[in-house]
């Protein structure tokens, strides 16, 4: 099995269908991959994920399912046409990822091969397997690889972007796998093919997608923290010399915000919802805003000292970057911006200088993607549509 790869420009143009599966939404794209390698989007499609007043397992996936099966209609009702491939981009909520490092030395030089490196990627597969089926209990059969993906490959302690067939003493190959539970995978792929008729789909995760587009849209900020804001739960991922180091996730995102208000004001989720705008636009009454501000500040610091808690569990050696990316829907990009900003971590961390928060919003990718005139921009699938044009 060929393993060692690099993302690689796309060799021909092609219309692509990609579904974005997070935590409080389902989203799907059409586009057409180019050689330029800037990705024309010609439909977008977002469905959110039925809001429960609590998280239960079972009822998650069966909401997700439903919100899979509007998107994968109004995909397939598009007319379209067929797509030469499908891909399924899965949040941190279906799949369980991890950056690992491979160091081989040798006294005499060796030469690097693919299958020298793909001996070495599988040893961590199979690491990374064990380690995690008895983490969650589970068996082989009920797991399946979803992603492998070589990052970056130093040899003799030097990057080197063509490491192929050369020689030396010392290797340190950075690789990102992926995997998710089978049934899991089934259960999408199956609802997927009700609508459209593809035999193989592509699934990866948007941790790393999102992570390729921002190292590659940023060129010159080699050190930054991503953190991807979703429904149920907050990733954040740190990146070291253009790498991929460490990510790390805590199950509060912005529905967590929308249940305290409405346990603590004994309203609905819908009513809280409601709330929580007209506090967040300024144009709650002096009452309301007397009455729900110091309930969101209580959330929002409850938030806030779990992204703490985070960070310092991210990293144990090493300073955390001080630029943020951030991924979130829009109504709340200042709420979240100002909650990180306000406080600097240094009783739990040590930053390298004052936190600077970039939304990561619209105009961000605007010389990477075309969207098409009337086509709504959605910055998840644009992102998803760049990462997959350069694969």
């Amino acid at each position: 099995m060929k393993i060692f790869s690099y993302l690689k420009r796309i060799k021909k143009d092609e219309s692509i269908l990609v579904f974005d599966i997070g935590s409080s939404s389902v989203g799907a794209a059409f586009f057409m991959a180019q050689k330029s390698g800037v990705p024309k989007v010609v439909k977008t499609f977002r469905e959110p994920t039925k809001l429960e007043d609590s998280v239960d397992a079972d009822r998650f996936l069966s909401s997700t399912l439903k919100s899979l099966e509007v998107v994968a209609q109004r995909a397939f009702d598009a007319r379209l046409g067929a797509p030469s491939r499908i891909f399924c981009v899965l949040s941190s909520t279906w799949r369980v990822s991890q950056t690992r490092v491979i160091n081989f030395e040798k006294n005499t030089p060796f030469v690097f091969t693919p299958k020298f490196a793909d001996e070495l990627i599988q040893k961590e597969i199979n690491l990374f397997k064990e380690d995690n089926l008895a983490k969650y209990k589970t068996t082989p059969d009920k797991v399946r690889m979803i992603e492998v993906q070589t990052i970056k490959t130093m040899l003799n302690g030097y990057e080197t972007p063509k490491p192929l067939e050369q020689k030396a003493t010392g290797l340190e190959m950075t690789v990102f796998i992926s995997l998710s539970e089978e049934e899991v995978l089934k259960k999408i792929e199956e609802t997927i093919r009700k609508h459209f008729n593809f035999e193989k789909i592509k699934f990866c995760s948007f941790l790393l997608s999102s992570f390729i587009v921002v190292r590659d849209t940023y060129l010159n900020q080699e050190n930054f923290l991503l953190v991807d804001i979703g429904g149920e739960v907050t990733d954040i991922a740190m990146a070291k010399g253009n790498t991929l180091r460490e990510s790390i996730s805590f199950p509060l995102g912005r529905n967590f915000i929308i249940r305290g208000v409405a346990a603590t004001l004994g309203s609905s989720l819908e009513e809280a919802k409601s709330s929580i705008a007209l506090f967040k636009d300024g144009h709650a009454t002096v009452a309301a805003t007397n009455k729900i501000g110091p309930v969101i500040n209580k959330l929002q610091m409850e938030w806030l000292q779990k992204f703490q808690e985070s960070l310092a569990n991210l990293s144990n050696d090493i300073s955390i970057p001080s630029t943020i990316f951030m991924i979130v829907d829009k109504d709340l990009a200042d709420f979240f911006r100002r909650t990180i900003e306000v406080e600097q971590f240094n009783q739990y961390t040590l930053t390298e200088s004052k936190f600077k928060v970039i939304f990561l919003g619209t105009e961000i990718f605007h010389d990477r993607a075309q969207v098409e005139e009337g086509v709504v921009y959605d910055p998840g699938l644009v992102m998803d549509s760049i990462y997959i044009n350069g694969i």
